[in-house]
């Protein structure tokens, strides 16, 4: 090659880098896409989703945005591997139906995560806008809640590849995002899995946790369906420590255990008045109306009609709480949190959607007592107004109390929010599995098996509460471990 050719090459490289740069300029010039929401005034009537998702030209348009990153950190933000890049290219050519199938090799709940994921936190965290650029995102969620959605509309839903059937039978104990992801990947190696759950609808704290609203139950309905097709079978009404026991389970045949069975235990926080009626943990209050049709005045068990509803935390079960009183008709609804609004867990979205929905934020404020009438019904509510001290173990400034600054507030009825501990069914019905002092099970950190091997768990029964795509994660994480396992036998 002469000088000629060799100037004229580098030029025309040039001029492509140019090209490219000013492709990419014109990519971070789109602004991010707006989801449509319903109105609040109408939503607080009704259990509609709240979120409309996204349009099909929305959709490509968000897709368009994506720089396709040699290294794509996005994917480090995801607890389930997915290719981020792969599954919004094909949604920006227009080729919906593989975006879906590029999810669905990873994670078995797309169009679940898609919804209440807290991607801000996770891939949209490490995404190249986020990092460098210093502007919003790529919508990840917003596009694989479309992705998900559109296949289902579409009735081409297809399933994963699968390996021929082995025969080895696997149990899963907790049908939750946890105990899914796990019999999703195992059902793709060949396992004969069955899902074991204790209530009488599956889907764990999908289903009883989080409201419609929220995650209406078709969404979860279908993901379980695509599981039952790939082989899965699922057993409800049935206490793995009761109704079953770990050695019917070897009796039955099942060469491996996932224990997933959540933290479904409630704390509260030893205060008087904890026992007064109308005094509720969350996680009754949520389980009633999301599964027992306690919303309804006719059902055998229906839930109290607070008309000032206090509601004590600022996680994202504490919001849907929240909200779920106010489309039960309460006046005025509050919700009570002993830091700063900077310093709640809850997702920002969620919080948006709360205040826009006409929920009072006391913040650094702490209850210290609940007061009864003669009824032995609270009507009160005692507070300790706080302010924050030194950064704790989590990072989160300390609340410390005003001395003498309390203050007494009317109240009808008290939504205890203030976190859960592990189901001890299991941990209690197994000897020799090793547990911690709060009752989660002790597992290996990188293949998640208990000290008894056979025995593997994940999700909030080891961390002791997490979100819906940290348990997929140890779900995945625990099925790979176990499949090696097995094989290696």
């Amino acid at each position: 090659m002469n000088k000629e050719e060799l100037s004229a090459q580098r030029a025309e490289k040039w001029r492509e880098e140019l090209r490219k740069s000013r492709k990419a300029k014109e990519r971070t010039d789109i602004p991010r896409v707006r989801m449509k929401e319903l109105d609040p005034a109408y939503r607080i009537t009704n259990r509609e989703e709240v979120n409309c998702g996204l349009t099909r030209e929305q959709a490509v348009l968000e897709a368009t945005r994506c720089l396709d990153c040699v290294e794509p950190l996005c994917m480090t933000g995801c607890p389930v591997g997915i290719n981020i890049p792969k599954f919004i290219k094909n949604i920006e050519r227009g080729d919906f139906l593989s975006a879906a199938r590029t999810l669905k090799e990873t994670s078995a709940l797309p169009a679940v995560c898609g919804r209440v994921c807290p991607q801000e936190r996770q891939c949209e965290s490490k995404c190249f806008y986020t990092q460098k650029l210093k502007k919003e995102p790529i919508a990840i969620g917003y596009l694989e809640r479309f992705a998900a959605d559109y296949e289902h509309a579409s009735g081409e839903v297809a399933l994963p590849a699968m390996k021929p059937c082995n025969g080895v039978k696997i149990a899963v104990v907790g049908s939750g995002p946890c105990g899914l992801s796990f019999a999703g990947d195992m059902a793709k190696w060949g396992y004969r899995v069955t899902v074991f759950e204790a209530l009488h609808e599956i889907g764990g704290v999908l289903k009883y946790g989080i409201p419609e609203f929220r995650l209406p139950n078709e969404v979860v309905d279908v993901e379980i369906e695509n599981l039952r097709r790939m082989g899965v079978e699922f057993m409800t009404d049935c206490i793995v420590g009761k109704t079953l026991s770990y050695d019917d389970l070897h009796e039955m045949g099942f060469k491996g255990i996932m224990v997933a069975s959540g933290a479904g235990l409630p704390r509260f926080m030893n205060i008087p008045g904890e026992n007064l009626n109308g005094v509720m943990s969350s996680n009754e209050y949520l389980t009633r109306v999301n599964l027992m049709d306690a919303a309804n005045p006719d059902s055998d068990t229906p839930v109290w009609r607070g008309r000032r509803v206090a509601v004590i935390g600022g996680g994202n079960t504490a919001m849907d709480s929240v909200r779920t009183a106010r489309r039960l008709g309460a006046e005025k609804v509050m919700i009570i949190y002993r830091r700063s609004e900077d310093e709640m867990p809850a997702r920002k979205e969620e919080i948006h959607h709360a205040k826009q929905e006409g929920v009072e934020f006391l913040t650094l404020h702490n209850p210290v007592e609940y007061i009864g009438d003669e009824r032995g019904r609270v009507c009160q509510m005692r507070l300790q107004k706080m302010e924050l001290g030194e950064p704790d173990a989590s990072g989160r400034r300390s609340p410390v109390p005003v001395p003498g600054a309390i203050e007494t507030i009317d109240i009808d009825e008290v939504i205890v929010s203030v976190g859960v501990s592990p189901n001890p069914l299991v941990p209690n019905s197994i000897e020799g599995l090793e547990v911690t002092p709060k009752g989660t099970i002790v597992v290996n950190a990188d293949t998640l098996q208990s000290s008894i091997p056979d025995i593997y768990a994940g999700g909030d029964i080891v961390r002791g509460g997490a979100t819906v795509i940290l348990a997929m994660g140890d779900g995945r994480r625990a099925a790979a471990a176990m499949h090696k396992a097995l094989q290696e036998k």
